[in-house]
C-alpha cells in the first residue's frame, strides 16, 4: 500500500534535484588552491650521456656474477678445461712460425719468430675472443633481458670480462718462451699494463657496436668471424710493420690494432717504441669506445622488442 505521505526530514519526490545537475566537485572558499608545479617532475633519461658511471657502479656484482657465468659456461664439460687458452695461440704460433717464420721468412725485427708472433698472438686472441663473444652476447641473454631491468652494457661487458682470464693464463706459457730464448726483462715492462687497457677498451667498444647491430641485423653473426680473419691480417701479428713501405704507413696507423700488438712487444721486448703509432691507437680506440657506448644507449631501449 503506497502513501503519499513523506517520512519525516525528507522532500518531496518531485523536488529532489535530478542526480544528473548536482556538481560532484565542491571547493571551499577557505581551500588552498592548487600550485601549478608539478609535485613529480617525471624526464627523459638522458641518452646522449654516452656513460652512466653510477648506473653501472650499482650494478657491479651483476657484472661478476655474469662475467663468472660465461666462464664456467665456456668450459662446462670440457676434458681440458682452461688449458684451451693456451692452445689457441700455441698453435697458431706454431703455424706461423712454420708457415711464415720457416718458408715465407718473413723478417721479425731480430726478435726469434716463435716469440714475435707469440706476443703479437696474445692481444689479438684476447681481441678476436672477446669481440666475437660479446658481439653474440645479446642475443644469448634473450631471456634475461626480456624479463628484468639493467644496464644492458653489462652483458658485453662480462663477456669482455671473462676473456681476460684467458688471456692471463695464455700470458704465462710466455714466460718460459722468454727465458728459453733468454730474453731480459726492461723497465719498459711498466708499460705493459697500458696496452693490455687499450686492448680491453677496444675490444669492449666493438663488442658493444655489434652487439646492438646484431639484435636487429643478424646477418652480423656471420660476417663477424670473417671480419675478424680479415682484421687478423691487416694487423702486425705476423709481420712487423716496418716491413711495409713508408708510403703505405698511414693506412696501417688507421687499425687501432697496429700501436696496441706493436706497444705489446716492445714494452716485452725492451725495444724503442713507436709512439706515433701508439697515439694513433690511443685516439682511435677512445673514440670508438665512447662512439659505441653512445650508440648502444641509444638503442637498448629497443632491445627487449627485437630482440
Amino acid at each position: 500500500m503506497n502513501s503519499s505521505k513523506n517520512l519525516p526530514g525528507t522532500e518531496p519526490a518531485s523536488l529532489v534535484e535530478p542526480a544528473s545537475d548536482r556538481s560532484f566537485i565542491s571547493k571551499r572558499e577557505d581551500e588552498p588552491l592548487l600550485s601549478d608545479d608539478p609535485l613529480v617532475l617525471i624526464e627523459a633519461e638522458d641518452k646522449a650521456s654516452a656513460l652512466d658511471l653510477r648506473e653501472l657502479w650499482a650494478y657491479r656484482e651483476l657484472l661478476y656474477f655474469l662475467t663468472w657465468r660465461d666462464i664456467k659456461i665456456r668450459y662446462k664439460q670440457t676434458l681440458l678445461g682452461a688449458t684451451w687458452a693456451i692452445i689457441q695461440p700455441l698453435f697458431a704460433m706454431l703455424l706461423f712460425t712454420l708457415l711464415f717464420g720457416r718458408l715465407a721468412r718473413i723478417p721479425s725485427d731480430n726478435i726469434p719468430y716463435p716469440l714475435f708472433a707469440y706476443a703479437g698472438l696474445l692481444p689479438w686472441t684476447f681481441f678476436a675472443n672477446a669481440v666475437t663473444n660479446s658481439g653474440n652476447s645479446l642475443v644469448g641473454s634473450t631471456s634475461l633481458i626480456t624479463k628484468v631491468y639493467f644496464p644492458r652494457m653489462i652483458i658485453p661487458a662480462a663477456a669482455v670480462a671473462a676473456g681476460l682470464l684467458d688471456f692471463a693464463i695464455a700470458f704465462l706459457l710466455l714466460i718460459p718462451l722468454v727465458i728459453y730464448y733468454g730474453v731480459a726483462p726492461s723497465w719498459s715492462l711498466l708499460l705493459l699494463p697500458l696496452f693490455i687497457v687499450l686492448v680491453t677498451l677496444l675490444a669492449l667498444g666493438v663488442g658493444m657496436w655489434a652487439s646492438a647491430l646484431n639484435v636487429r641485423y643478424r646477418d652480423v653473426r656471420y660476417a663477424l668471424p670473417f671480419a675478424i680473419q680479415l682484421w687478423l691480417f691487416a694487423s702486425p701479428v705476423i709481420y712487423p710493420s716496418s716491413i711495409v713501405p713508408a708510403k703505405w704507413k698511414w693506412v696501417l696507423l688507421l687499425n687501432p690494432m697496429t700501436g696496441i700488438i706493436e706497444g705489446f712487444r716492445s714494452s716485452l721486448f725492451g725495444r724503442s717504441f713507436d709512439w706515433t703509432a701508439i697515439l694513433a691507437s690511443a685516439a682511435l680506440t677512445l673514440i670508438f669506445f665512447f662512439y659505441s657506448a653512445y650508440f648502444f644507449r641509444r638503442v637498448e631501449e629497443t632491445f627487449a622488442d627485437v630482440v
